[in-house]
């Protein structure tokens, strides 16, 4: 029996839209990172981006529990002396509520080239209205 291995040619991807609204943060990051990753899917490849399109909304309306709010620092650097940068997960979320999930999918995602290539699929809106209403996207209820 041989083993089946996807193929660019072969790789047939959907849209797909999710709502944020009170999902916990990681579990949604999670199940977002599948989907993006195709390992929701039969033809699963490790070494292809075989995953699907994915829709966040209301980006602005996910929980996280205990005192992450407060205790969860984002860093960053600018490679100067002195130039490493402080965010607690509170201030993201009052300037950009959309980089949260995107930062929690990211780090879920393979690292390299094929990590890159899939986090493009992931498209994250803070509101309720997004901007891919031509390519038919299909909602997506998460259950965990």
């Amino acid at each position: 029996m041989k083993s089946y291995m996807a193929s660019a040619s072969t790789i047939d991807r959907k849209w797909y839209v999710i709502d944020a609204s009170g999902h916990t943060l990681g579990r949604l990051s999670s199940e977002i990172a599948k989907i993006l990753r195709g390992k929701n899917k039969p033809t699963y490849t490790p070494f292809i981006d075989t995953g699907d399109y994915v829709i966040v909304v209301n980006a602005d309306k996910i929980k996280v529990t205990g005192k992450k709010l407060d205790q969860k620092i984002y860093y960053n650097h600018s490679d100067y002396v002195g130039g490493m940068r402080e965010t607690t997960l509170r201030e993201l979320m009052a300037k950009k509520p959309t980089e949260a999930i995107n930062l929690a999918v990211k780090g879920m995602l393979p690292k390299g080239p094929l990590g890159r290539q899939m986090i493009t699929k992931l498209h994250i809106y803070a509101g309720p209205e997004h901007d891919n209403a031509a390519q038919k996207p299909e909602v997506l209820e998460i259950k965990y």
